[in-house]
């Protein structure tokens, strides 16, 4: 396990606390866990100043240190969204390279909108934290994770459009707590398997990531359950701590060079629409969504394009807009944003995805 401490939650003085740190060292020694900082509740740069929060980074990380002992620094830091800014300072002055610092998909919910990145690990643009790095001077030596791994058709909505928590997922609130444990449970083991069936195949590696914020009232006995019900269904799973995900995933990885693809077709719960299947592309260039009508190809259309060889700006200001939204937005808060056919998108991004995927356009379809 990772357990990321807020400020308060490493300076509070009062019994519950005390007992709190202690425990958690306990569990560092015993199993191996890490111990680390989660800055401004998830949304840091929608607080402060990318100065103050790389000085809350540096004063916290001198605190883990003196209450764990033995010289200990972390692996990672838990960030919900981190600037480029601040996950540069990370590498570069606290020699710190792996950052849960992108939302995925979030837009239109809690305090801070951050769509636009890559769903899976990538070294994030000195422009904009959504982007992948374009080339070395672009380069940021920090692996930049996601933080919960979200029902793709859900996720493409904005906020509650439809009705629908666009952040159903494998986290505790948009499943056990609106749809009970049973459906719940069920809805997070669909997610999961997107990733550890056909997102395994298409990638070669599958992984699946869970903020689970121990605040909030549902029994950790869930989380149990959950990871009980993985082991039995892929039994060769592994349970590691962010930071050693993140650099073995460094090891592999030396620049962004990485391919994902994702087929999802929907659960039926909630904003997985049981008649909807969607595949993502990403890539270093780009991210590509075509949405469709289970069994009906001929009804595909582009929900999202976001070209990354194209120069990017992140907020001068403390703002909770840091999106990064391409031509085509999977949202659809802008008029830009309605679906079209393959066909239908400018030349240049037809040939851009095609140098990718020569026959995604094909009736064969082989890059999927």
């Amino acid at each position: 396990m990772t357990w990321a401490f807020s400020w308060l939650a490493l300076n509070d003085t009062s019994a519950n606390y005390r007992e709190i740190r202690k425990l958690v060292i306990s569990y560092h020694h015993k199993y191996g866990d890490e111990i680390t900082f989660i800055p401004g509740a998830y949304f840091a740069n929608a607080y402060n100043t990318a100065a103050q929060v790389n000085k809350d980074i540096h004063d916290a990380l001198d605190l883990i240190t003196g209450m764990v002992g033995n010289g200990y620094r972390p692996r990672s830091i838990v960030a919900g969204f981190m600037s480029s800014e601040n996950q540069q300072y990370l590498a570069e002055k606290e020699n710190i390279h792996v950052c849960q610092g992108n939302i995925w998909s979030q837009f239109s919910i809690d305090n801070q909108d951050g769509d636009g990145s890559v769903s899976y690990p990538f070294y994030p643009s000195k422009e904009h934290f959504c982007k992948p790095a374009q080339n070395e001077s672009d380069f940021i030596d920090c692996v930049n994770l996601d933080g919960w791994s979200v029902d793709f058709l859900a996720g493409r909505r904005a906020g509650f459009a439809d009705g629908f928590n666009s952040r159903l997922s494998v986290g505790p609130i948009e499943t056990i707590g609106k749809y009970g444990a049973e459906t719940g449970l069920k809805q997070m083991m669909h997610v999961t398997s997107v990733h550890f069936d056909e997102g395994f195949n298409l990638n070669k590696f599958a992984w699946v990531t869970n903020c689970w914020e121990l605040s909030l009232p549902y029994d950790t006995e869930y989380l149990k359950m959950w990871l009980s019900q993985i082991k039995r269904r892929w039994p060769d799973t592994q349970l590691i701590t962010q930071g050693e995900f993140g650099l073995i995933w460094r090891e592999h990885y030396k620049r962004n060079d990485f391919n994902y693809r994702f087929v999802e077709k929907g659960s039926g719960i909630g904003g997985s629409d049981a008649d909807k299947e969607i595949r993502w592309f990403m890539n270093k260039d780009f991210r590509l969504a075509l949405l469709r009508t289970a069994g009906d190809p001929g009804s595909e259309k582009v929900i999202d394009f976001t070209n990354y060889t194209l120069t990017a700006k992140e907020p001068g200001e403390m703002t909770r807009k840091w999106s990064l939204l391409g031509d085509i937005n999977q949202k659809q808060t802008r008029p830009q944003d309605k679906p079209i056919p393959f066909d239908s998108l400018p030349k240049g991004a037809r040939s851009l995805i095609l140098r990718h995927y020569p026959n995604l356009n094909s009736a064969t379809n082989s890059d999927l």
